[in-house]
């Protein structure tokens, strides 16, 4: 990790490790493409073997309440962050261009502002986004991340269809 200051403004750089990244990914469970670029790392990332999607689902469902009780991770469905990470999470589409359930694109941060802090306020390191990338592959396997509003990022599991008439 590297530290930029320029004037008044202090900018913490990440020095990720495509393999190890990618190495996460696998001991995760997921199929992976990387595109490392000078201001973040882009994953594609699939579970083709899984049966059930993905456990992405919508937190202000009272259906999901299940759901959200366990949930350690949340997702701005605005914006796609992970809340209180340098991730952003969002949707793939399949072949026929409807969101796939068993696939996503994370996005990790390399450029950070100097006071930007973990939960706990936790000093950001390579090894502590490793730990939190690696945590939140898992929640989407087995224990489930929650998305907070908007219309961008769509939910994968739980009760996802619209309340409504179906006419």
């Amino acid at each position: 990790m590297q530290v930029l200051e320029a004037g008044e403004n202090k900018y913490l750089l990440l020095e990720l490790d495509p393999e190890f990244v990618g190495n996460i990914a696998k001991q995760a469970g997921f199929n992976y493409k990387i595109d490392d670029g000078p201001r973040a790392m882009a994953l594609d990332l699939s579970a083709v073997d899984r049966k059930a999607p993905l456990l992405l689902f919508d937190a202000a469902d009272p259906g999901n309440l299940g759901w959200f009780s366990r949930c350690q991770f949340y997702v701005d469905g605005t914006s796609g962050a992970v809340l209180q990470t340098p991730l952003s999470l969002a949707n793939r589409k399949d072949k026929s261009g409807r969101t796939s359930p068993h696939a996503v694109r994370v996005q990790i941060a390399k450029e950070l502002p100097g006071s930007f802090r973990m939960p706990g306020r936790q000093l950001v390191t390579e090894q502590v986004v490793y730990a939190v990338f690696f945590n939140l592959l898992n929640a989407l396997l087995n224990t489930g991340v929650g998305v907070c509003g908007g219309p961008i990022v769509k939910p994968l599991a739980g009760r996802t269809e619209n309340v409504g008439s179906r006419n």
